[in-house]
């Protein structure tokens, strides 16, 4: 055993393993290239720990390990995400839109391409799907905000403009091209029969150039914008000045431009936001420390182990032998973490905590943490496999995300979102590289 660095009064004590054997891949299926050194933590304060994983080690249960980089079969890098910088691209926000939409109309459509783009953080035992995905399942941009009778009316005036403007087109072609009808009369006292009249081309007159007194020829697509701009102009006219007032559209235009500033709406935006009174559902999201002393961990203990079993023999085709309640305490309940709440700190404190995501009463995702002095450390994700339509891996990723900005709040330091290991060469991990790309990059 080897004692670590004290911090405060509490100290780490760990057992190291080395690292010269091999083990079984999660990802490619090796069954020897897994390399890593590894201990095991008997107790370790959220200092220690914070200090190791940004050296490239993490937790699963009390056991800490570090790939062997240059040796291990799949490279595992420390990935973590800037939360204070964060912004959610469109798929982001249509994760956070369905969910919204979900809890207040309770619509359960599951869209082309919606499946979980996530793996689990259980790096050492979650296989890794390596297919890719096509790019006919790749959402389209999202729809502007309109209701649905707005959208249907603007689409019917469109599709009657076409018709109007494919009508006059073909009037102006049949104008611009005259033809006669004429019939074989050289011979009228002819005992031979006429012909059947036939259309004949006549000689083109030549063109006059373009008639000044008319308008030119224009777009059906641009007449519709003109009218949309018109309708908008009429209604920020009369709601900003009044009706009796005369305002230059420039100016109008200008004014409106400055007064939105085309700011991206935010996570907090779609997350912290009052639900209706007549919604279909209800989600509360709650912190529990992971201890049996504390009552709201120890009374929902049983359903989250049940919700765990069924995920992992759902998802990861785990057998119920491999996924019982002493599997489940010994993966995601025992920590080696030393709970502390300084004085300067978050008002939940440091250390291991379950995040539960409870549906009308019911448990239907846990999002397993580590609250340290600079970071939220994710460390894994189960869920209920028959709410998979709402994407719950990135929604749950999002949700952490705007959590570590709610902590940095009270505690200064604390201002990244750690997502556990990264594995280039995996799609499913892609979601991670999205999530740690900040604006600039």
């Amino acid at each position: 055993m080897r004692k670590m660095a004290a911090a405060g009064h509490f100290s780490s004590i760990v057992e190291y393993f080395g690292g010269e054997g091999g083990y079984r891949c999660g990802y490619c299926k090796d069954v020897t290239g897994n390399l890593s050194h590894g201990m095991w933590a008997h107790s370790m304060t959220v200092q220690d720990y914070q200090d190791l994983i940004d050296r490239g080690w993490r937790r699963s249960g009390k056991y800490v390990y570090k790939p062997i980089m240059n040796q291990t079969c799949c490279p595992q890098y420390t990935i973590r995400c800037q939360s204070l910088h964060f912004q959610p691209s469109k798929s982001h926000k249509k994760v956070l839109k369905k969910m919204l939409k979900f809890l207040a109309e309770g619509d359960t459509s599951k869209v082309a391409g919606d499946e979980e783009p996530m793996d689990s953080h259980r790096e050492d035992a979650v296989a890794c799907n390596f297919i890719l995905k096509k790019e006919s399942d790749i959402s389209q941009s999202e729809l502007k905000s309109l209701s649905v009778d707005e959208m249907q009316r603007v689409e019917t005036e469109d599709d009657n403009e076409e018709v109007e403007m494919k009508k006059e087109v073909t009037v102006k072609k049949v104008e611009s091209e005259p033809c006669q009808t004429c019939t074989d009369t050289d011979n009228a006292s002819s005992s031979k029969p006429s012909h059947s009249p036939k259309l004949v081309r006549a000689t083109p007159k030549p063109g006059k150039g373009a008639d000044l007194s008319k308008p030119p020829c224009r777009k059906a697509k641009d007449i519709r914008k003109e009218r949309k701009f018109q309708k908008l102009l009429q209604s920020q006219i009369h709601t900003l000045e009044g009706p009796s007032k005369q305002v230059e559209p420039q100016a109008l235009l200008s004014q409106n431009s400055k007064s939105k500033g085309h700011q991206p709406k935010s996570i907090e935006d779609f997350i912290f936001i009052s639900s209706p009174d007549a919604a279909a559902h209800q989600l509360e999201v709650r912190l529990v420390p992971v201890s049996l002393e504390d009552p709201q961990f120890k009374s929902s203990f049983s359903q989250s182990a049940t919700l765990f079993a069924k995920y992992q023999m759902a998802i990861h085709k785990d057998t119920p032998s491999e996924c019982g309640e002493y599997e489940f305490t010994r993966f995601l309940c025992d920590s080696p973490l030393e709970s502390e709440n300084p004085p300067d700190g978050p008002d939940c404190g440091y250390g291991s905590f379950h995040q539960q995501y409870w549906l009308d009463g019911k448990i239907i995702a846990v999002g397993v943490i580590d609250i340290l002095p600079y970071c939220v450390s994710s460390v894994y994700l189960y869920y209920d496999p028959d709410y998979t339509f709402l994407s719950l891996g990135v929604y749950s990723a999002l949700r952490e995300i705007a959590f570590t900005r709610q902590l940095h709040e009270k505690a200064s330091e604390l201002c990244y979102y750690y997502m556990g290991f990264y594995i280039h060469s995996c799609p499913k991990m892609r979601y991670k590289a999205q999530l740690a790309r900040t604006p600039e990059g």
